[in-house]
């Protein structure tokens, strides 16, 4: 009986481990990532407008969904993307919503709603706004949890 329960605990801890998307160990190293800033309060502020006429409706206000669209917030959403490039969210944004018009808003307004979602899941703001272009997005690394500076590799000063 014990070792089936042991068989049982272990089978369900794999399951959920692999459940939650790997992030390569060297990812961090590869360019920035969502917590080194990379949004202005500004951005993220116009953002909360946008979302509020183009997103609310379906991922509700304060972005928990509504059982039909996902959440925007919260350990599931930053599981999902996490290792994920700003470019590939940005593209899938752009792609499909809003949900009733996919493809209408402009990459402008779709940065300033992912300056707006990174804010409200407690991402830092910085100095300078998400950009639009897919090119500076793939240097951005969407990471759940906050890497160490050990992960990242030592850090470079400028002179």
């Amino acid at each position: 009986m014990r070792s089936t329960t042991l068989l049982v605990t272990v089978g369900l801890g794999l399951a959920a481990l692999a459940a939650v998307r790997a992030v390569p160990a060297d990812a961090a190293r590869l360019g920035r990532s969502v917590w080194d800033g990379v949004y202005t309060d500004a951005q993220a502020k116009r953002g909360g407008q946008v979302y509020g006429a183009h997103c609310r409706n379906w991922h509700g206000d304060p972005l928990q969904g509504d059982g039909s669209a996902s959440a925007l917030r919260g350990p599931t959403f930053t599981a999902d993307f996490n290792g994920v490039t700003l470019a590939e969210l940005v593209d899938r944004t752009r792609r499909t919503m809003p949900d009733d018009n996919p493809g209408t808003m402009s990459r402008q307004q779709i940065a300033d709603v992912v300056a707006y979602v990174l804010s409200v899941n407690k991402f830092p703001a910085g100095e300078v706004e998400l950009p639009t272009q897919a090119e500076a997005l793939t240097q951005i690394m969407f990471l759940a949890t906050k890497p160490t500076d050990s992960i990242r590799g030592p850090t470079r000063r400028m002179p």
